[in-house]
């Protein structure tokens, strides 16, 4: 019971946008109307606002993280077990890609995953935010970065970890759903339709 308590809150914390509430601090328009019309930092930074795209990334990936480290830090005394704690995962992701309060339409998550594999652990996070840093700086394109970092995510879990880890199922589900919700990138990509990173808006 209290590992789905734990997983709601996670819910509540990922359906936070902070595309959306930077960019009406900032004066800017809303995300979800320009670019790709994904509420994420990568469209933000199209505004041409770098300062409202970093604090994007920054918040959308501090809310995976922070409730991934709440479960581990608080949710042992609870009862919450390394279960709860892939729960949590998924959860503060699902919140950020199908948030309750921006009527179920959210980012791609690629920030939220990027947090909550910091907080499963530093280094799993590191090897992929390397990954993603050097596909996004080899080819300027976000969305191609984060595809294949998502690919490579659950392989570096189970080379730290092994394969027998809970934990890992929720990094397994996160990439199937990250690279789900880059479908039309995908097509984009295949195309040559695709924006590259630093691309204003028209």
């Amino acid at each position: 019971m209290n590992s789905i308590l734990f997983g709601v809150a996670a819910y509540l914390i990922g359906s936070i946008s902070f595309a959306v509430v930077v960019s009406r601090l900032f004066g800017l328009a809303d995300p979800r109307t320009y670019g790709s019309k994904n509420p994420g930092a990568t469209n933000v930074l199209r505004s041409g606002n770098k300062g409202a795209a970093a604090l994007t990334l920054f918040g959308d990936g501090f809310k995976g993280w922070l409730a991934v480290w709440l479960a581990q830090k608080f949710g042992p005394q609870y009862g919450v077990e390394d279960g709860g704690v892939a729960l949590v995962a998924i959860a503060v992701f699902l919140g950020h890609l199908w948030p309750v309060y921006f009527k179920f339409v959210g980012g791609k998550g690629v920030a939220t995953a990027l947090g909550v594999l910091l907080g499963l652990n530093v280094w799993l996070g590191v090897a992929t935010l390397v990954t993603w840093l050097v596909v996004a700086y080899a080819f300027r394109y976000s969305s191609l970065a984060a595809l294949i970092a998502a690919v490579f995510a659950p392989f570096y879990y189970a080379l730290l970890f092994g394969t027998d880890d809970v934990k890992l199922v929720a990094v397994v589900a996160m990439s199937v759903l990250l690279i789900y919700r880059h479908g039309k990138n995908i097509g984009n990509l295949l195309a040559g339709k695709e924006g590259r990173i630093g691309a204003k808006k028209k």
